[in-house]
């Protein structure tokens, strides 16, 4: 169950990453408001999951989830470059977040 609420944590993290853009610097009311409750949520969830998952672990695949999903993000909403290097580079990532998952005893 940790797990899960870890990857929530991380999907949340995913959207105060891209509401920050939207938030031109936190001078835009609503955008500046959904970034901000969702770094809450992000934060929150990270230390319920942190009861049971090691710290690092945890910080790690938050982190993770976090970059993988808001390189993505950027290049659909933002036309970032797709680069295999850049591809390639989130894959490691994601294997990096499968090896913890796969070492980690809960």
């Amino acid at each position: 169950m940790n797990w899960l609420i870890l990857l929530c944590a991380g999907l949340f993290e995913i959207v105060w990453a891209i509401g920050l853009k939207y938030t031109d610097g936190f001078t835009r009311l609503w955008p500046s408001v959904i970034t901000a409750f969702a770094m809450l949520i992000s934060v929150t969830l990270l230390g319920i999951s942190m009861k049971t998952l090691p710290v690092g672990t945890a910080y790690a695949v938050w982190v993770g989830v976090g970059a993988i999903g808001t390189a993505i993000l950027g290049i659909v909403l933002f036309n970032e470059p797709a680069s295999l290097a850049r591809i390639l580079s989130l894959s490691l990532i994601l294997l990096g977040i499968i090896g913890l998952k796969l070492s980690t005893p809960h």
